[in-house]
């Protein structure tokens, strides 16, 4: 069972969406899955329209107790929860599995018993959909949003821990900036591409 936080996100621009990925670690974790090449309120959504979908609170267990086809189905319902959904919907599978095995049906544990930045972060980019980058940006975002205590998530995550760098979902509190991030990540893709020139 997840443990009940009260967070204030604002990833999804919905309330009740962002209440639970503000309360539900799970739910969270779903969202930083979905966040791959669909708008980020869309990716954050997606927690809360999965659990009215299925009809079932965002838990490992439950999720496991659905089953595959129940959870494809649900993403793929139109409209589709993502644009690649059969392949999200197994992620999201695999991820409950490995939350229910591994850190007891409680995603909050992946995060409270790490000893260290270093474990945390090789804890999460174990999880499916989660390289490097993802993982840094969502330790940054626990630390600097969720009050992560884990000795070392400073360093694990950089730069996306610099406080006020604007560089990702960690530093967004609300319209003015996530406006900032989104121009921050436009000028870092366009300097990519021009320095792959």
């Amino acid at each position: 069972m997840e443990s009940a936080r009260t967070t204030k996100l604002v990833l999804a621009g919905e309330v009740e969406a962002d209440k639970l990925i503000g309360e539900n670690m799970f739910a969270l974790l779903i969202g930083m899955v979905l966040d791959q090449q669909i708008p980020l309120d869309r990716a954050f959504k997606g927690p809360l329209l999965l659990s009215e979908r299925l009809q079932v609170d965002l838990d490992p267990a439950n999720i496991l107790a659905v089953g595959s086809e129940a959870l494809r189905t649900a993403f793929t319902e139109k409209p589709a929860l993502h644009r690649f959904p059969v392949a999200m919907a197994d992620r999201v599978m695999e991820l409950a599995s490995i939350v229910n095995t591994e850190y007891d049906n409680n995603a909050s544990l992946i995060l409270e018993t790490a000893q260290d930045g270093k474990e945390l972060l090789a804890r999460i980019t174990k999880l499916p959909g989660f390289g490097l980058q993802k993982a840094k940006i969502f330790i940054a975002l626990c630390g600097k949003q969720l009050g992560l205590k884990c000795p070392g998530w400073q360093e694990v995550s950089l730069p996306f821990s610099e406080p006020g760098s604007l560089l990702s979902i960690a530093d967004i509190r609300g319209p003015d900036s996530l406006a900032k991030v989104r121009e921050n990540k436009k000028m870092m893709k366009e300097q990519a591409k021009l320095g792959q020139k």
